[in-house]
């Protein structure tokens, strides 16, 4: 009678254990090397949460002017965002988005030996300079120039909790006793887990200017949160570990979709 309750105190265990590994039934994705694989499921649910997310501008049947995009300051000196994210980037993510909101976008490959005057110009406020910038040719219709620049991106908040199951192994162990104890002992002891998770805030201030008096027209201010973790857990031998969370190039596209979102619905 023993034994069997010893085996039945076991096998709770054992099915309480189990689900603790956290391994989800099968997923089938036809472009995926593993397909029949959860790992390769929650692997994927990662990567689409980081996709790109295409905006629908208010205005976009509206032509909007010609405009010319610099590139910003990074003010940040943290050195995980700035690996990631360049000025040049920014400045990518915004031509491309005022064009899907039908802004007339003069690009910065187009300026050709003209970049660096016209990042000279209007960094400076240089009235004079610009006039001579915009009586050459194609940049004669340029209404606006505008620039992206980061203000904020730290991290600002961390959290880490985890589980050992050796201590309630022994105890369970000790309690049963004999072999289905030391089962348990051992079964309980291989539970291990751990999460952890970090919390991102990036801020993002656009400007436009004038460009043929190098005023500033309008400015603006958004911030995003952004959350990237880690979960591992290993159960009786088998183990998973989940790492994800939307990235700092990502979230700084956002930004900028958000910046243009403003613009087009006010200054077009």
């Amino acid at each position: 009678m023993n034994k069997r309750r010893r085996l039945a105190t076991f096998a709770v265990f054992t099915s309480l254990l189990l689900p603790a590994a956290g391994c989800p039934p099968p997923a089938s994705r036809s472009d995926s090397p593993a397909p029949a694989t959860g790992a390769s499921a929650a692997a994927n649910e990662a990567a689409d949460r980081g996709m790109y997310r295409p905006v629908a501008y208010r205005n976009a049947d509206r032509p909007g002017p010609a405009i010319v995009v610099i590139e910003g300051n990074i003010k940040s000196n943290n050195a995980t965002f700035t690996q990631k994210v360049t000025s040049n980037n920014i400045a990518d993510y915004g031509e491309l988005e005022l064009s899907k909101a039908n802004f007339k976008v003069l690009e910065r490959s187009d300026l050709g030996a003209l970049k660096r005057e016209f990042q000279i110009a209007y960094t400076a406020g240089d009235p004079d300079a610009a006039r001579k910038l915009l009586a050459k040719g194609k940049f004669k219709a340029t209404r606006w120039v505008m620039r992206f620049d980061i203000l904020k991106a730290e991290p600002v908040a961390a959290s880490h909790q985890g589980f050992s199951g050796q201590t309630a192994g022994a105890i369970a162990g000790a309690f049963i006793g004999g072999r289905a104890g030391y089962a348990t002992d051992v079964g309980v002891g291989s539970v291990q887990t751990s999460d952890s998770a970090g919390v991102w805030i990036v801020g993002m201030r656009y400007t436009l200017i004038d460009a043929r008096t190098t005023e500033q027209a309008a400015t603006g201010y958004f911030e995003q949160k952004m959350e990237v973790g880690s979960r591992s857990r290993a159960v009786l031998g088998a183990s998973r570990t989940d790492e994800g969370g939307l990235t700092l190039d990502s979230l700084t596209q956002r930004l900028v979709q958000e910046s243009v979102a403003e613009i087009d619905a006010k200054y077009k």
